[in-house]
């Protein structure tokens, strides 16, 4: 055994000095005291190769001055055998490592997908979905097994209670499912295939989305009852209702439309460029201001401030995404959905205007899904989207003077010019 020279009473009572110092014990221990008053305990050795190593034991007071002394005695044989400490402890780190990341359960591998994911979401509702519908039926057949314990059958546990009665919400929870198993075997968690898969697996066990889903849509108002509606928004006060108003006007979304921004607006070109990162397609789009839309963006009082044209109750920050929702039902028009006027806009200009479809399209910024017309379409067909968007102000207009009992205005009967 080598010779031990330190006393506890010594460890305890040594000071800090101008420059770091050791006091030595014996047998290649030694603590060293640095200018902050920190105290650590650490390993002199020769390494295999002849070079001299240095090893970190521990601190002082938590590492007593016998824990410290065992260590090196495991070092020292360590050594002895040939081996190199640092080398060892490397070793094990990665081994305990590994071991914690294999013990990992699908709950935890879930919210570290999450986590590594999240920053691709713009919108903070999908990571909020994603944790809801995962902790409301995967966690609680799942939530604390290994991914490597997980098979198809527990995965028709989770899904099967609400694969008929909810099965929109059941296919993105089958596709979320999916995602972290594969997450999982890349990190290692878990072999073989992905229970979670769609194609050639659950599809042979589960009835297809498109037999159980029943059509969802957006509660619109009928484009012929624009008029009334119109006049009694235009009685209501607040930003909410002045959004609501600009969200009609251009068929545009509600997350496009509150995010708005003074800098976007070229107003005497009567155009309003949204940036790519509030558009679903995530590329920048052009929307042409009719003359209605661009008065009542004028009139607007935070176009000359430097924060959002719709501002929320909180100074620079914009209306919340449920101002308008909240808007309708305080209207008594609870039933409608602000999504559901680009619907409204939808129809009229199916039913009421020979604008061609892709121009319609354009204008409700919708995208390209066919590759090969993606492919060839270069322009934005904007001009004649501004022709659009000048033609459904008109009828808003003729429809509000009906409403109001005044007789309609000369050739206000939507017309597309040749």
């Amino acid at each position: 055994m080598p010779e031990s020279l330190l006393r506890d009473l010594q460890c305890r009572n040594a000071k800090p000095r101008a420059s770091a110092y050791r006091l030595r014990d014996g047998g290649g221990l030694f603590l060293q005291i640095k200018p902050n008053g920190l105290k650590y305990w650490q390993f002199r050795y020769m390494k295999p190769d002849g070079r001299e190593g240095l090893i970190q034991i521990g601190p002082h007071p938590r590492l007593t001055l016998d824990a410290a002394r065992a260590a090196r005695n495991d070092h020292r044989a360590a050594v002895s055998r040939g081996d190199d400490p640092a080398v060892l402890r490397k070793q094990d780190k990665a081994r305990r490592k590994i071991d914690a990341a294999r013990s990992l359960t699908f709950k935890q591998c879930a919210e570290a997908f999450i986590d590594a994911r999240s920053a691709e979401w713009v919108n903070p509702k999908h990571t909020q979905q994603w944790a809801n519908t995962l902790a409301t039926y995967a966690y609680p057949v799942i939530g604390t097994l290994r991914p490597a314990d997980i098979d198809t059958d527990l995965i028709r546990r989770v899904l099967e209670p609400i694969w008929q009665t909810k099965n929109e919400t059941a296919s993105r929870l089958r596709g979320r499912l999916e995602n972290i198993m594969d997450w999982a075997k890349v990190r290692g968690l878990r072999d073989g295939e992905n229970p979670a898969r769609w194609n050639g697996h659950l599809d042979q066990l589960l009835a297809a989305p498109s037999k159980v889903q029943k059509p969802k849509h957006h509660a619109a108002l009928p484009y012929s009852e624009i008029g009334p509606f119109m006049i009694e928004l235009h009685a209501m006060v607040g930003t909410a209702a002045r959004a609501l108003e600009f969200t009609i006007l251009t068929a545009m979304r509600t997350g496009e439309v509150i995010g708005a921004l003074p800098g976007e607006f070229d107003l005497s070109a009567g155009l309003w460029t949204v940036p790519a990162d509030r558009m679903k397609a995530k590329r920048p789009h052009r929307v042409p201001l009719s003359s209605a839309a661009l008065a009542s963006v004028r009139a607007l009082p935070s176009l000359s401030a430097d924060g959002p044209i719709f501002e929320g109750r909180r100074e620079g920050r914009p209306l919340s995404n449920m101002a308008m929702l909240q808007l309708l039902e305080r209207m008594g028009r609870g039933e409608l959905t602000v999504h559901g006027f680009r619907s409204t806009f939808r129809d009229w200009a199916a039913e009421c205007t020979p604008f061609p479809n892709e121009v319609v399209e354009m204008a409700l910024a919708h995208a390209i899904r066919d590759k090969t017309e993606s492919a060839y379409r270069r322009g934005d067909l904007f001009d004649k989207r501004r022709e659009l968007m000048e033609a459904w102000a008109k009828h808003i207009k003729a429809e509000v003077r009906k409403a109001a009992g005044h007789p309609p205005l000369q050739n206000s009967r939507t017309q597309k010019s040749d």
